[in-house]
């Protein structure tokens, strides 16, 4: 069978046709810039590579876009919608709602709405993935796949807040976690790497949006993301961690309102606060030529990523392994860099000539010397997605 695979981020779409269970892909595409008059798509088939320009002002333009491409006459790689068995979709936000992949009904898609506010950069691009697809394959069955659903095995010491009991019964306020799916593939890939089962890996997950997971023997036990996915690391447009004394200074003495506080902290904070850029590639190109506020803020950025590092080898007693992955952390040597330096205490040592060279493969790029492995593992989201949403279609005898 043929599952599409659409995993809409705060400002991209990855998308990937699997032929399964083979996990052949028949292929894939990523719509970036979402927001901007020059927003980029590209496409790939095993005999071509095409790319384009448009202006993508939201989710909604992007994925009819991405259908147009896959029934196109000429470079098209299905004849009809009905072609397309199901379709798998990212969904950030279960809340406590969901903690497994489920067959997407009306039901479905009015928690995913509601769990909106807590997720207001991606809840909302997932649901629209979702409408489209329905909409554009009538035939195909609509699955969600969680992000939080990995992060379940967290222990309560890590996802309670020292709030009072009641916010945990009765509203459910607790950390959830997110990028689950990614941080799942890439540890389990990370494990047969190692050839060690019993293993201490943190994950990193550096794109737009950002977080980190401690892994203990495969379990997820804890993670820089809460509530919402919003705080813990220097994100694209996101603030990450902050003192909520400095909310309750805006909001009484600076005159903000709720909503003004609402929007700086989700859209207009994190990487372009500091530097007006929210791409990285623009930022570290800016700190090459100079720009102070670019440079100081790669400093901000590895400094946080440092930080959790120390703490996850803490509560794990030991660290084999720590991994790069996503779009950042997959690309950027400069970013690994300069979160590898000075972490000899833990046993990292950065080989900087296998920091430079490309790869699409899992590579090691510590030094021969170094105790802990630098693993750089490319994510792959939407094969995690296809794998789980084939599963439920043999569970649910299609």
């Amino acid at each position: 069978m043929q599952i599409l695979v659409v995993n809409s981020g705060s400002s991209s779409i990855k998308f990937q046709l699997f032929h399964m269970p083979e996990k052949r892909v028949i292929c894939s595409g990523l719509v970036e810039r979402i927001g901007s008059n020059e927003a980029k798509i590209n496409y790939k088939t095993p005999d071509q590579n095409i790319e384009q320009t448009h202006a993508i002002n939201n989710h909604k333009t992007g994925l009819h876009l991405v259908a147009k491409l896959l029934l196109d006459k000429n470079i098209g790689v299905i004849e009809s919608t009905s072609d397309i068995t199901a379709i798998g979709h990212r969904v950030v936000h279960g809340g406590s709602t969901f903690s497994e992949t489920v067959k997407i009904t009306d039901k479905t898609k009015q928690k995913i709405k509601a769990l909106s506010t807590l997720a207001p950069l991606h809840n909302p691009a997932n649901l629209e993935g979702i409408i489209v697809s329905e909409k554009t394959f009538p035939e195909a069955i609509q699955i969600a796949v969680f992000d939080t659903a990995f992060h379940q095995t967290m222990p309560e010491e890590a996802y309670r807040y020292a709030i009072p009991e009641k916010f945990l019964k009765e509203h459910k306020i607790r950390a959830y976690g997110f990028h689950g799916t990614s941080h799942k593939y890439v540890s389990e890939k990370a494990i047969e790497h190692l050839k060690k089962e019993q293993s201490k890996i943190i994950t990193i997950h550096l794109g737009n949006g950002c977080s980190m997971t401690a892994v203990n023997n495969g379990l997820s036990i804890d993670h820089t993301l809460g509530f919402a996915p919003m705080n813990g690391l220097i994100m694209g447009t996101r603030s990450g961690d902050i003192d909520p004394s400095v909310i309750f200074y805006m909001l009484n003495d600076l005159g903000y309102s709720v909503d003004d506080v609402y929007t700086l902290l989700q859209k207009q904070s994190g990487m372009l606060g500091l530097t007006g850029y929210s791409d990285l590639r623009d930022i570290e190109t800016a700190a090459e030529k100079g720009d102070i506020n670019c440079q100081k803020a790669l400093v901000m950025n590895t400094y946080r990523i440092k930080k959790f590092i120390g703490a996850y080898a803490a509560i794990m007693n030991g660290l084999d392994a720590i991994v790069f992955t996503a779009g950042i952390g997959e690309n950027s040597s400069t970013m690994r860099k300069l979160v590898c330096d000075d972490l000899t205490y833990l046993g990292i040592a950065l080989d900087e000539h296998k920091n430079q060279l490309k790869s699409k493969e899992i590579r090691a790029i510590n030094t021969s010397s170094s105790k802990t492995k630098i693993l750089v593992i490319p994510t792959n989201e939407e094969l995690e997605i296809a794998k789980q949403s084939y599963a439920l279609l043999q569970n649910i005898n299609l």
